[in-house]
């Protein structure tokens, strides 16, 4: 089933950063099982409270479209080889309402891997 990205939600993509994660590999005796696996993701910077609209969407493959056009992209919570990185800190800003009440926003960055969509095509 190809699930697509949820339109309502775009702007959590709009300012994403392309990284390249580098998760090392279990270190075992054999030295070819030594290194590090490098995916492709979406870097991004998010209030906890959208953080928490996301968090159902996670461990799931949606289909981009508009300008990330067949890439994929899945949010990983989970799976123990990004615990390291996922999520992380994002820091907090102190802001001032208009009503002139001080208040924190709290943020998290999180990383979506980022994958091509290989369509087949049916033989005619």
């Amino acid at each position: 089933m190809r699930r697509m990205w949820p339109e309502e939600l775009n702007f959590v993509l709009d300012h994403a950063e392309e990284v390249t994660l580098d998760i090392p590999l279990a270190l075992r005796e054999d030295e070819g099982h030594r290194g590090a696996i490098h995916r492709q993701a979406l870097r991004v910077r998010l209030p906890e409270e959208t953080c928490a609209r996301l968090w159902p969407l996670a461990e799931t493959r949606y289909r981009l479209d508009g300008a990330r056009r067949g890439k994929a992209i899945t949010l990983v919570t989970t799976n123990p080889h990004y615990h390291s990185i996922h999520p992380a800190d994002g820091g907090s800003e102190e802001q001032t309402a208009d009503s002139g009440r001080h208040y924190t926003t709290r943020y998290v960055i999180l990383h979506f891997l980022l994958d091509d969509v290989r369509e087949t095509a049916e033989a005619g």
